[in-house]
């Protein structure tokens, strides 16, 4: 067991090695700097991303699945979102 494990981890390695050493430049095209990307609210904004999106997808959308599951609805008051209460 330990044995596999270790040879699955040096595998994955050794193929993020290959994939890193391999890669050519990025075709991303520099953009001009802007004063409002400095703003320090902006710059709150970018270092608090990451958990917020880490919140959704941990935390408030698998709790969302269990209480909108059919016979769990009506306990925890769930009502479906219908698509005419979009604006």
């Amino acid at each position: 067991m330990k044995r596999s494990l270790t040879a699955g981890l040096l595998a994955t390695w050794l193929l993020a090695l290959v994939l890193v050493c391999s890669a050519g430049p990025a075709a991303a095209v520099p953009d001009e700097y802007d004063d409002s990307e400095s703003h320090p609210l902006r710059v709150a904004a970018y270092l608090a991303y990451p958990f917020g999106f880490t919140a959704e997808w941990l935390i408030f959308r698998p709790f969302h699945y269990i209480v909108s599951r059919p016979y769990l609805d009506a306990f925890f008051g769930h009502h479906e979102h219908s698509e005419t209460q979009v604006y």
